[in-house]
């Protein structure tokens, strides 16, 4: 499979993969993908992310199609493109994915350490 950069790929996945990896990419996209956001409202939703990461990403994004940046009174606004939002269904697959593993694993370690369940009062 190539592609119009003229990249060669082996399977779709490989693309998808090239296009939203990395360690930040999808949450990004996963914060973007309900509603448009100012850079610092990105940058606290994410705390853990450092701004020169968080700017390199979301130029790698916008590079991509995936995201377009728009300045309102000198303050960027980040939001997904129409082709972004074709990320939508993968994202909540994800996201879903996640959520189960994350479940498994707490469940697993409160059987390895004898603790109790949580209540969800």
């Amino acid at each position: 499979m190539v592609v119009p950069e003229g990249r060669l790929y082996g399977c779709p996945i490989e693309l998808a993969l090239d296009v939203i990896g990395g360690k930040w990419k999808t949450v990004i996209l996963a914060r973007l993908k309900d509603a448009p956001l100012r850079y610092g409202e990105l940058r606290r939703a994410i705390p853990t992310l450092a701004d020169k990461v968080l700017t390199q990403r979301l130029r790698e994004l916008e590079d991509s199609g995936l995201v377009e940046r728009t300045d309102r009174d000198g303050v960027s606004v980040y939001a997904l493109t129409a082709r972004g939002l074709t990320l939508g269904p993968a994202l909540e697959a994800l996201y879903a994915w996640g959520q189960t593993q994350g479940n498994a694993a707490r469940a697993r370690f409160r059987d390895e350490h004898s603790l109790p369940e949580r209540s969800k009062a």
